[in-house]
């Protein structure tokens, strides 16, 4: 990549993913473990990504988003529901962009998708979280109207805490 991509954006293109694109969305993923400091927790495999992706019935889906033809970065996201609203919403689970084709709109386009997805298929709502230390990101989110919740407090279940729980039921 040149530095010119930092001072003159391309054309920018969003498209759905494709089977051959599964070792880019898994290398979009460990750049942004990376990012988040997490690297040591990606254990995903590209088969593990073409079964969620493209198999016989995708739970979860893709966006690339591409520079001049440049891979740039993707949106993961899938469908979520409200019980409140009684309705579908979106739930974006990453974003990434690569740091060489950062302020170029790119972020902004891949949200512009989703959101226009909702829009066009009624969904009241686009969510997604946001690591606290990341202030960039953070700031970014804001700056596209989006509203922090911060009264509420996201819970996991993992490894042997999840086992535990699953064998009790």
């Amino acid at each position: 990549m040149t530095s010119a991509l930092n001072t003159t954006p391309g054309r920018v293109a969003i498209r759905p993913a494709r089977p051959a694109d599964i070792e880019l969305v898994l290398q979009f993923v460990r750049e942004l473990a990376i990012y988040e400091k997490l690297e040591q927790d990606v254990v995903a495999t590209a088969g593990d990504f073409a079964a969620a992706l493209f198999g016989p019935q995708p739970r979860v889906f893709c966006d690339i988003a591409e520079c001049d033809g440049d891979p740039a970065g993707f949106a993961l996201w899938f469908y979520s529901f409200s019980t409140f609203r009684g309705r579908h919403g979106l739930y974006l689970e990453d974003l990434f962009v690569r740091p060489d084709f950062r302020r170029h709109g790119i972020g902004k386009a891949l949200l512009r998708t989703l959101a226009h997805r909702c829009v066009v298929e009624g969904l009241p709502r686009l969510e997604w979280a946001v690591l606290d230390w990341n202030t960039p990101a953070i700031a970014f989110y804001r700056s596209q109207g989006a509203s922090l919740q911060d009264d509420w407090t996201t819970c996991r279940l993992t490894g042997d805490a999840l086992a535990d729980l699953g064998r009790a039921g």
